[in-house]
């Protein structure tokens, strides 16, 4: 990351960045909320008495935030919601700044309350006995299954992917099983091999599209492929900011490509072997059940209706994406 050594950027903001790039800051809707924590970290450390200086470096802040993750399009929501505020208000330094921390606040209060909502209806679907298939990490799954958990469905069972090569999965079976819900941790490679023993995959998403295409982790249009194969239930679970506005427009979501390193280690005997490693794929919505949103439950099909409807502000910056060359030899 680069920025312009004439904008003093808090370190704070700066870790916030290398943890949401380097993943150690994951899911989308905590990277949003943590870019939203970003800038009020941001405004409340400027010192200055210029108004121009102060927009200046929230215009870098959003620079530095929105090139860690190109492919979570709430974290480009949660920043166009907020530099609109910001770019349209109008008064002395101290209005501009609390446009700033108000738009921000606000924004970490609806995610966090779209997580309960969602988490309040998901649950409501979920039977006693039922065995429920996910992958990766997500908020709004943990926190529906531990609401089925709560409000006594009895015999639940999940069945949770490793999800490499990031191992989320991991973090998934541990959140669970804190909770006292039974979870077995398998191999991505395994899940045709168990989905005859599931009644639902419920997973989250990084993006919607307008056609209802679903974009989330590696691996999630082969789990929904497989489970549409064997008729099972694929039901996503995402808040209305991870629709896509500007996929109403044509715009391509692009998908992140990372370090081969989280493939291969660096000190592999693999030497000169050039690795691919897209973090998300696509899934198509007629593999696609229901989403569910803080809204209610949709198909796939009214993802357009409900950004038009619910949307978000269009982004005004340029989604960046993070890539390999594919020329460029890896180890």
């Amino acid at each position: 990351m680069s920025w312009n050594n004439e904008v003093k950027i808090p370190g704070e903001v700066l870790r916030i960045a290398y943890e949401i790039k380097n993943m150690k800051i994951r899911g989308a809707g905590r990277i949003a909320r943590a870019v939203a924590e970003a800038m009020i970290i941001g405004a409340e450390s400027y010192r200055g008495e210029s108004v121009n200086d102060f927009k200046d470096l929230m215009r870098k802040i959003i620079e530095i935030l929105s090139s860690t993750r190109p492919t979570a399009v709430s974290l480009f929501n949660a920043l166009s919601y907020i530099s609109r505020r910001f770019e349209n208000a109008e008064g002395d330094l101290d209005v501009i700044r609390s446009s700033v921390i108000t738009a921000a606040r606000e924004f970490i209060s609806y995610s966090l309350n779209a997580v309960k909502r969602i988490g309040e209806i998901g649950s409501r679907i979920i039977k006693n006995d039922d065995v429920i298939l996910t992958h990766c990490n997500s908020s709004v799954v943990i926190e529906t299954i531990i609401r089925a958990f709560k409000t006594g469905k009895r015999g639940i069972k999940v069945l949770a992917t490793e999800t490499r090569p990031k191992f989320q999965g991991h973090i998934t079976a541990k959140m669970l099983s804190g909770r006292g819900i039974p979870v077995v941790l398998i191999p991505d490679s395994s899940v045709r091999y168990f989905m005859k023993d599931v009644d639902k995959v419920i997973v989250g998403a990084d993006t919607i599209a307008a056609n209802g295409a679903v974009v989330n982790k590696i691996g999630t249009s082969l789990i929904a492929l497989i489970a549409s194969e064997a008729n099972v239930d694929f039901l996503v679970m995402a808040e209305t900011y991870k629709f896509s506005p500007a996929t109403l427009l044509g715009e391509y979501v692009k998908i992140e490509e990372r370090s081969p390193e989280e493939v291969i280690p660096e000190l592999s005997e693999l030497k000169g072997i050039k690795v691919r490693n897209p973090a998300f794929d696509v899934t198509p919505p007629e593999y696609i059940t229901a989403i569910i949103t803080e809204i209610g439950i949709i198909p796939p099909q009214a993802s357009a209706l409900v950004i038009k409807e619910y949307g978000w502000p269009i982004a005004n910056y340029e989604h960046r994406e993070i890539a390999v060359e594919e020329d460029e030899p890896i180890l």
